[in-house]
């Protein structure tokens, strides 16, 4: 029996969010409105989105003893989430510095601070937290040989899924755990190289997964999501909205579809519920202030 439906290894940040008419280009200046600062980073959110959908869930991360350590603790208590992985001190919190443009695109710059000091130590220590987990999802705002370190501890029959944002190129040893590795069109021409990826997702589908995961999703935002698990490719549509902010509907998308796949739904149904989460994200500004309860998602 699991005592948790999703752990979530990764990173915590404050988001520092300004409102533009457009991102300033080199040299160049451009005037914002008021910053406002909400609780983010890739695993802080993913854990938030999860719990909201009602996902019994758990954060193993790093933040520092300090203003924004405190507001991210007190976030992922108000969503439900299990914040006894969640380690304090070693260095500031981490601080994503975003930009948003009126039709809901978003730039970002993220300062990893604590998150850079997650390291493998800290999943060894944790391995009771592995143990008590159906699925463990993780991405690449923290250490990569932490992220090693998640797959060499994974329990027989915990399921892993991996998000390579941002992207980097990985080691066999990662690729070949991930069910399913869940990227971008970014991410995805990373991860193959750039000029030889191809031009459809079916394309960069077919080459991630000679690479060694055991299945991909591709995410094409407004356009639903792409699945593949070497049996053939799957397109599954999404709801349309009208965006507001962007920021953060990549990481309700991952949680959902991590819960989802726990809990015994096929890739591509898993695949199918997660773009509605996502969906449902875009339609509210911010992050994690933005995630959907399970009813929500339902009301569309």
């Amino acid at each position: 029996m699991y005592d948790y439906d999703l752990l979530v290894v990764g990173s915590a940040n404050a988001d520092l969010v300004i409102g533009v008419e457009r991102r300033p280009g080199a040299g160049e200046t451009v005037l914002g409105g008021d910053l406002s600062v909400h609780p983010g980073g890739k695993g802080a959110n993913q854990a938030v989105a999860a719990a909201r959908l009602g996902a019994r869930t758990a954060l193993l991360a790093r933040v520092g003893d300090d203003g924004h350590g405190r507001l991210l603790l007190d976030s992922l208590r108000s969503a439900g989430v299990d914040p006894a992985g969640v380690l304090a001190g070693g260095a500031p919190t981490g601080v994503a510095l975003i930009t948003v443009d009126p039709s809901g695109d978003n730039s970002i710059v993220v300062s990893p601070g604590a998150n850079a000091r997650l390291i493998p130590a800290d999943v060894r220590a944790a391995e009771g937290l592995l143990r008590a987990s159906r699925v463990v999802s993780t991405q690449l705002e923290i250490p990569l040989e932490t992220v090693e370190e998640v797959v060499r501890a994974l329990p027989s029959g915990t399921r892993f899924v991996l998000n390579p944002s941002p992207p980097r190129p990985l080691p066999a040893e990662v690729l070949a755990a991930c069910d399913p590795l869940i990227v971008n069109e970014h991410e995805a021409r990373v991860l193959l190289g750039g000029a030889g990826a191809g031009e459809e997702p079916e394309d960069w589908a077919r080459g991630l997964l000679a690479l060694g995961p055991r299945s991909v999703v591709v995410t094409l935002g407004a356009e639903g999501a792409l699945v593949h698990d070497g049996s053939g490719a799957t397109r599954v549509a999404s709801v349309k909205v009208d965006a507001v902010d962007t920021t953060g509907a990549g990481d309700a998308f991952t949680a959902a579809l991590a819960w989802r796949l726990g809990t015994g739904a096929s890739l591509a149904e898993a695949a199918g519920y997660a773009a509605r989460v996502g969906a449902a994200a875009v339609t509210k500004p911010g992050a994690q202030e933005s995630y959907p309860t399970a009813e929500e998602v339902r009301a569309l």
